[in-house]
């Protein structure tokens, strides 16, 4: 994928037990999106994880791919839409090369929901990432980041300023929104301790709700 991203610790993460971004349910967030009627048409699930939101969306009717860069996520998420009995589509894929996944489909997307992914990336390969986007989607779609925020509340993860959003989105972009949320983990070892919690506590975190639109 990137310098950025190893894709042996993030597959691996999924094998131990230990991804503080596993825990399965959807984002609080992205339930309200999906409640708001903020999505719609075509929908890709960047970094999917362990598929938590495209079974959500797929069991309610979109049409919805879920992509991830971690091979174990995606058996993970493929056997979670199965035990669910949702016809939710699921590969493994960079986030570099949606093209590809876009040229292998036949059809853009209307709507990304990207959940916990952009905030990984160094500032060069969000600008990058971008640009991917903005291939994939059809003009006037919408990309959805949840993304960990800079604050002076205790957290733990790659955390970003509004800034880095705003900048990565400057160039064939709107930015309709971009407003304070939060987004869900799982505290374990030292980022339990720094937070005062037992480990293994479920913990909202301060976060960025951004709503890009493809210009």
């Amino acid at each position: 994928m990137t310098d950025t991203v190893a894709q042996r610790n993030f597959d691996e993460s999924y094998t131990g037990g230990g991804a503080p971004w596993v825990i399965d349910e959807p984002q609080p967030a992205v339930v309200e999106l999906e409640r708001a009627g903020r999505i719609g048409g075509r929908v890709l699930d960047a970094g999917c994880g362990t598929g938590e939101h495209a079974v959500l969306l797929a069991g309610r009717g979109y049409d919805v791919l879920g992509v991830d860069f971690a091979p174990h996520a995606v058996e993970r998420a493929a056997g979670l839409a199965r035990s669910r009995g949702v016809d939710a589509a699921f590969r493994v894929a960079d986030a570099f090369d949606l093209d590809r996944v876009v040229a292998d489909v036949g059809d853009l997307f209307d709507t990304v929901v990207d959940s916990a992914l952009f905030h990984v990336f160094e500032a060069g390969d969000q600008r990058r990432y971008a640009d991917v986007l903005h291939r994939i989607t059809r003009p006037g779609g919408v990309v959805h980041v949840l993304a960990l925020a800079e604050s002076e509340e205790p957290g733990f993860g790659p955390r970003i300023g509004e800034s880095a959003i705003r900048e990565a989105f400057a160039d064939g972009w709107t930015v309709e929104e971009l407003t304070p949320d939060r987004y869900r983990a799982v505290a374990r070892g030292a980022d339990a301790e720094a937070l005062g919690v037992a480990p293994g506590t479920v913990v909202d975190l301060p976060a960025w709700l951004a709503r890009l639109r493809h210009d």
